[in-house]
């Protein structure tokens, strides 16, 4: 009987005509857009905080380092590298919180939640008189970065029209650029104890506008609330949207779920998915944008850029908004795909231009300058770094080198990890599925990053940078070969290209997919 319920659903949907279709509705010329970019910012104020927490250790350092901080809270190197790497173990663990928080209070709740960590955090940063504080509060605000990095992608692309699902699925990754660019520009005018003040209030905004939005139509639907499904498409694409049709594609797909064991976790519609998303934040994290970001300085350095080291931060920033923006533009024009195999292409080139150099030019060690921090990623020991500042000049060429990775990695493998994972991932496990992907990517980038100073201190910088190049070449391939291309693809599309490697819906195969459910 479910069978025939969900063979007779899905018959009247035309299923055998190609989900995509370029030819354009009636209804989709009256899209009103201006409530969906409203959740949409809604949602991103978190990423914003996660921006902005991320690098908070960049202006606060050199201060708990430098001879007038407080004797209570004055930072060592290894207290320095704790404060900065902590964060990453506080995201992982907000990775496992969604897990659990994303199916059982749905993603827009979980987004609100983030804010009660991030504003302890930063209560604690703000008011700390002993190191214990300190760290803690670093730990909590990566806490809700964790849960907010595992939960807004997924909200706004099930929100998203599949039209604008790709830029809009930028939007986070555009909005944490900002929060970084925020924090760098308020650290030159406010003292390290007022950022984290000013740190809690995109989260108590976020708090408020989100409370206003709905929840998305898809986990409605899975609650059985079809009544406020409705109300929530039509609000969220107009009132003169015909909103029948994604309805029923909507009610389809949530009909060929069921609860998942872990014997049907074998079934390529689950698998599938799930390590392509993982395997990319994987490859993302050890692609090396966190180490060759840390070397930022020693490279301006001896390119004789005559740059006060705290305005390098800023060019970097300034470098990633541009390419994440102009990601954003051609995400659902050139596709996916195409950015990443560009995205993959340049972080290479780059690579092993700087892995020549390194090759090339002399290593002299020597000692370490003081209070250097790494200024976009904090989350790499600070003393690692400094041996490359004694390189013999190079010109102009590293710096050029590291511009070039940096617009790379955000032009495809920052943006586009974010929002394949939402896109890719089925319904019925994407709550967990995202994020285990947190999770597995912030343990990975702790591991790297507690690593990273020995390898440096016993083989050099030749070859990590290999390895990276490497890592590069995997991305490439990786993108060939298991990414399939989203562009223009409703979500429940993608999810029956991994059931049937078409993204067609077919009528025989979704009867046989339900009835083999239903005798389960």
């Amino acid at each position: 009987m479910k069978a025939t319920v969900v063979q007779s659903s899905c018959a009247n949907m035309d299923e055998e005509r190609p989900l995509l279709d370029t030819r354009k509705s009636s209804s989709e010329t009256t899209f009103n857009k201006s409530k969906l970019l409203l959740a949409v910012f809604a949602a991103v104020l978190g990423n914003f905080n996660f921006g902005y927490s991320l690098v908070y250790p960049s202006p606060v350092l050199p201060v708990l380092q430098g001879p007038d901080a407080d004797p209570r809270l004055r930072m060592d190197t290894s207290q320095a590298a704790l404060f900065g790497s902590i964060y990453m173990l506080g995201m992982a663990g907000g990775g496992l919180g969604a897990m659990l928080l994303n199916d059982l209070i749905g993603r827009k709740l979980s987004i609100m939640v983030s804010a009660v960590p991030s504003a302890i955090g930063y209560l604690l940063l703000g008011g700390a008189v002993e190191l214990w504080m300190l760290h803690l509060g670093r730990f909590l605000t990566g806490v809700a970065g964790g849960i907010t990095a595992a939960s807004i992608p997924v909200y706004i692309s099930e929100i998203s029209h599949k039209s604008l699902r790709g830029a809009l699925g930028t939007c986070p990754q555009i909005t944490a650029v900002f929060g970084a660019l925020a924090l760098y520009t308020l650290g030159l005018v406010l003292p390290w104890r007022w950022l984290a003040v000013a740190g809690g209030v995109p989260a108590l905004l976020m708090v408020v506008l989100l409370f206003f939005m709905p929840n998305s139509p898809r986990r409605l639907l899975s609650l059985g609330r079809e009544g406020q499904a409705k109300y929530t498409l039509h609000w969220l694409r107009g009132a003169d949207y015909d909103i029948q049709s994604e309805l029923d594609t909507i009610k389809c797909s949530i009909r060929l779920q069921s609860r998942i064991t872990w014997s049907q976790l074998a079934m390529p519609i689950y698998y599938r998915p799930i390590l392509i998303s993982v395997a990319m934040r994987f490859l993302q994290q050890l692609s090396g944008i966190s180490p060759i970001l840390v070397y930022l300085e020693p490279i301006f350095s001896q390119s004789n850029v005559s740059l006060e080291p705290r305005y390098d931060a800023a060019i970097v920033g300034l470098v990633r908004l541009v390419s994440v923006i102009l990601a954003a533009v051609l995400m659902d024009k050139a596709g996916r795909k195409a950015l990443l195999y560009t995205s993959s292409f340049l972080m290479f080139l780059s690579m092993l231009t700087l892995t020549m150099i390194s090759c090339t030019t002399s290593y002299l060690p020597g000692p370490t300058p003081p209070n250097f921090t790494a200024n976009v990623e904090p989350n790499i020991h600070y003393d690692v770094v400094l041996m490359a500042s004694n390189q013999i000049a190079a010109g102009p060429i590293p710096l050029i080198s590291v511009v070039v990775f940096i617009f790379g990695y955000a032009l495809g493998w920052g943006p586009i990890t974010w929002l394949l994972m939402s896109e890719v991932l089925p319904l019925a496990v994407r709550g967990v599925a995202s994020g285990l992907c947190v999770t597995v990517s912030w343990v990975t980038a702790f591991v790297l990053t507690d690593a990273f100073t020995h390898l440096v201190d016993s083989y050099g910088l030749y070859v990590l940078y290999f390895f990276f190049t490497v890592v590069c070449v995997v991305c490439l391939l990786f993108t060939a070969l298991c990414i399939p291309e989203t562009r223009g693809r409703s979500l429940e599309e993608i999810e029956n290209y991994f059931r049937t490697r078409r993204f067609t819906i077919n009528h025989d195969h979704s009867t046989e997919h339900s009835a083999e459910r239903a005798k389960g």
